[in-house]
Protein backbone atom coordinates (compact mmCIF):
# COMPACT_ATOMS: atom_id res chain seq x y z
CA UNK A 1 0.00 0.00 0.00
CA UNK A 2 1.31 3.01 -0.78
CA UNK A 3 1.56 6.15 1.37
CA UNK A 4 -0.61 8.69 -0.89
CA UNK A 5 -4.02 10.71 -1.47
CA UNK A 6 -6.66 8.94 -2.09
CA UNK A 7 -10.97 9.24 -3.43
CA UNK A 8 -12.93 6.70 -1.15
CA UNK A 9 -16.61 5.74 -1.92
CA UNK A 10 -18.45 4.16 0.71
CA UNK A 11 -21.52 2.06 0.37
CA UNK A 12 -23.24 0.19 3.47
CA UNK A 13 -24.11 -3.55 2.84
CA UNK A 14 -26.91 -5.77 4.27
CA UNK A 15 -30.11 -3.68 2.77
CA UNK A 16 -28.98 -0.27 4.38
CA UNK A 17 -29.45 2.27 2.79
CA UNK A 18 -26.11 4.75 2.95
CA UNK A 19 -23.05 5.75 1.39
CA UNK A 20 -20.31 8.59 1.45
CA UNK A 21 -17.16 9.78 -0.67
CA UNK A 22 -14.31 11.83 0.36
CA UNK A 23 -10.77 11.86 1.00
CA UNK A 24 -8.45 9.41 2.60
CA UNK A 25 -4.23 9.94 2.87
CA UNK A 26 -2.61 7.00 3.92
CA UNK A 27 0.64 7.35 5.05
CA UNK A 28 3.40 4.53 7.23
CA UNK A 29 0.10 3.03 9.22
CA UNK A 30 -2.13 6.20 10.02
CA UNK A 31 -4.81 7.12 7.91
CA UNK A 32 -6.97 10.70 8.03
CA UNK A 33 -10.21 10.76 6.05
CA UNK A 34 -13.14 13.27 5.34
CA UNK A 35 -15.80 14.32 3.60
CA UNK A 36 -18.56 16.64 3.48
CA UNK A 37 -20.30 15.73 6.57
CA UNK A 38 -17.94 12.89 8.06
CA UNK A 39 -13.77 12.91 9.43
CA UNK A 40 -12.15 9.49 10.32
CA UNK A 41 -8.30 8.80 12.09
CA UNK A 42 -7.00 5.13 12.31
CA UNK A 43 -4.42 3.29 11.62
CA UNK A 44 -3.42 0.06 9.36
CA UNK A 45 -0.93 -2.69 8.51
CA UNK A 46 -0.08 -3.70 5.44
CA UNK A 47 1.00 -7.82 4.34
CA UNK A 48 1.71 -9.52 0.86
CA UNK A 49 -1.33 -7.48 -1.16
CA UNK A 50 -3.40 -7.40 1.74
CA UNK A 51 -3.86 -4.56 4.48
CA UNK A 52 -6.24 -4.15 7.36
CA UNK A 53 -6.66 -1.35 9.88
CA UNK A 54 -9.20 0.01 11.84
CA UNK A 55 -10.73 3.95 12.51
CA UNK A 56 -12.74 6.07 14.17
CA UNK A 57 -15.89 8.11 12.35
CA UNK A 58 -17.73 11.56 13.79
CA UNK A 59 -19.90 13.69 12.18
CA UNK A 60 -18.70 17.37 11.80
CA UNK A 61 -21.52 18.90 9.35
CA UNK A 62 -25.72 18.22 9.89
CA UNK A 63 -27.22 16.81 6.42
CA UNK A 64 -28.77 19.94 5.13
CA UNK A 65 -31.85 17.87 3.98
CA UNK A 66 -34.05 17.64 7.47
CA UNK A 67 -35.46 14.57 6.27
CA UNK A 68 -32.45 12.42 6.21
CA UNK A 69 -31.62 10.22 9.03
CA UNK A 70 -28.01 9.66 9.91
CA UNK A 71 -26.57 5.86 10.24
CA UNK A 72 -24.48 7.22 13.44
CA UNK A 73 -26.84 9.60 15.06
CA UNK A 74 -24.30 11.93 15.61
CA UNK A 75 -22.15 9.68 17.72
CA UNK A 76 -18.84 8.42 17.29
CA UNK A 77 -18.24 5.03 15.64
CA UNK A 78 -15.36 2.84 15.29
CA UNK A 79 -15.07 0.35 12.00
CA UNK A 80 -12.51 -2.45 10.92
CA UNK A 81 -11.77 -3.24 7.73
CA UNK A 82 -9.49 -5.79 6.00
CA UNK A 83 -8.72 -6.10 2.15
CA UNK A 84 -6.91 -6.19 -0.84
CA UNK A 85 -4.47 -3.65 -2.93
CA UNK A 86 -3.00 -2.98 -5.86
CA UNK A 87 -0.59 -0.29 -7.38
CA UNK A 88 -2.89 2.58 -7.72
CA UNK A 89 -6.64 1.22 -5.85
CA UNK A 90 -8.06 -1.01 -2.68
CA UNK A 91 -11.11 -2.45 -2.01
CA UNK A 92 -12.06 -3.07 1.91
CA UNK A 93 -15.34 -4.64 3.37
CA UNK A 94 -15.48 -3.51 7.20
CA UNK A 95 -18.04 -3.66 10.08
CA UNK A 96 -18.87 -0.59 12.01
CA UNK A 97 -20.18 -0.28 15.70
CA UNK A 98 -22.55 1.60 16.41
CA UNK A 99 -23.86 2.62 20.16
CA UNK A 100 -21.91 -0.58 21.04
CA UNK A 101 -25.02 -3.22 20.12
CA UNK A 102 -25.58 -2.52 16.24
CA UNK A 103 -23.22 -3.46 13.91
CA UNK A 104 -23.57 -2.27 9.75
CA UNK A 105 -21.21 -3.59 7.18
CA UNK A 106 -19.63 -1.58 4.54
CA UNK A 107 -17.51 -1.64 1.32
CA UNK A 108 -14.84 0.89 0.21
CA UNK A 109 -12.87 1.34 -3.12
CA UNK A 110 -9.62 3.59 -2.90
CA UNK A 111 -7.93 5.04 -5.65
CA UNK A 112 -4.41 6.64 -5.56
CA UNK A 113 -4.43 10.80 -6.66
CA UNK A 114 -1.29 11.71 -5.03
CA UNK A 115 1.84 10.84 -3.62
CA UNK A 116 1.84 12.47 -0.56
Amino acid sequence: MKNGLYSIHIHMLDGVKGRDSGIIILRDGTLVSGGPYFWSVGSYTVGEGTWKGHLATNQHTDFPDPYVRPLFGKQEVTSGFSGTFSDDAAEVFGTTLVGGSRSLSFRATLKRLADI
